[in-house]
């Protein structure tokens, strides 16, 4: 009887160590593919930190006042008026 268990036995211990190798295989395959995804998407974060980065520096570029007076009075014909011109509305 006891032979005959270890023929039974036997083999399902060696299809229990298969499965669990190819677990371990496919496992780490999958580790490596969400690592390299992981990392493509850190970079893809990197340049879209330094984008943003470029896009408030343009911003206050745009909008720093030497600028805007000058395209008021460049490009759009614009001037101070005269003190006289001036009206005051009360509230």
């Amino acid at each position: 009887m006891s032979r005959r268990l270890l023929l039974l036995v036997l083999p399902l211990l060696w299809c229990a160590v298969l499965a669990s190798s190819a677990g371990a295989v496919y496992t780490k395959y999958r580790a490596r593919e969400l690592f390299v995804e992981l990392e493509r998407l850190n970079s893809a974060r990197d340049e879209l930190d330094a984008e943003w980065g470029r896009l408030q520096l343009e911003q206050s570029a745009w909008s720093a006042y030497g600028f805007v007076e000058h395209v008021a009075s460049e490009r759009l014909h614009m001037s101070i008026p005269d003190s006289r011109d001036i009206e005051i509305v009360p509230p």
